[in-house]
């Protein structure tokens, strides 16, 4: 993985535990419960970062495939992170055995709810095909793994079948959620995964995710 910040207390007492069940399957029989990923908040906070990321060309798609991106890992008997995802991110949970089967999910990409789990994606904020062509070239299966099946950065998110595919390997210069409120959000978690994950930007990417956060109502704070 890349470089992470050290951390202490009951996060990452939840975050080491989580870590251990991804990594060697869980005997449970309930999705992991796991914390909404905690953005910074701080609209500034998430322009500085953007200033560090490294502005470069998308790299070429040779050699991609999803598969070099596995997920999703198990997370207890017949349960894997789409269900850890599904029941994080919704309410009134019902489920079958291990696997999340009925509930409610308002996708914040464009407002629409639903009660049928099959009608929801579990989208990468940073999509796979695009972290590919900004850096994940370079990494290993195990490590592209680890990408595509983090739940402590702001990377998983239940949204709408539709908005997902809409969304496809785009980044923030080719689409946007069609809630415009939601757009702030997106952008700070947005750079705050390819923050974490040492990813580039390219110059358009950078110039709509600057647009982005100078319109938010935070961003002008100290």
């Amino acid at each position: 993985m890349s470089s992470v910040r050290t951390r202490s207390g009951p996060r990452a007492a939840v975050t080491a535990a989580l870590a251990a069940v991804l990594a060697l399957g869980g005997g449970g029989c309930a999705p992991v419960d796991e914390p909404t990923p905690t953005p910074s908040g701080d609209g500034g906070n998430a322009a500085q970062m953007l200033g560090q990321l490294t502005v470069a060309q998308a790299g070429s798609m040779r050699g991609y495939s999803r598969e070099k991106f596995p997920h999703w890992r198990d997370t207890g008997k017949n349960c894997d992170v789409r269900d850890t995802v599904l029941k994080r991110d919704g309410e009134s949970i019902k489920l079958s055995g291990c696997n999340v089967v009925a509930g409610r999910w308002e996708s914040v990409y464009d407002g629409r709810a639903f009660t049928d789990p099959s009608d929801v994606d579990i989208d990468h904020m940073v999509p796979l095909a695009n972290a590919w062509r900004s850096g994940a070239d370079e990494w290993d299966d195990a490590k592209r793994g680890n990408f595509a099946n983090d739940l402590e950065q702001p990377q998983l998110i239940a949204v709408s079948a539709t908005s997902n595919r809409a969304k496809g390997d785009q980044d923030p210069s080719q689409w946007k959620p069609a809630n415009r409120s939601y757009w702030c959000q997106y952008a700070e978690n947005w750079v705050t995964v390819k923050h974490h994950w040492r990813l580039t930007v390219t110059t358009a990417e950078k110039a709509a995710l600057t647009e982005m956060l100078e319109g938010c109502t935070w961003a002008s704070k100290p």
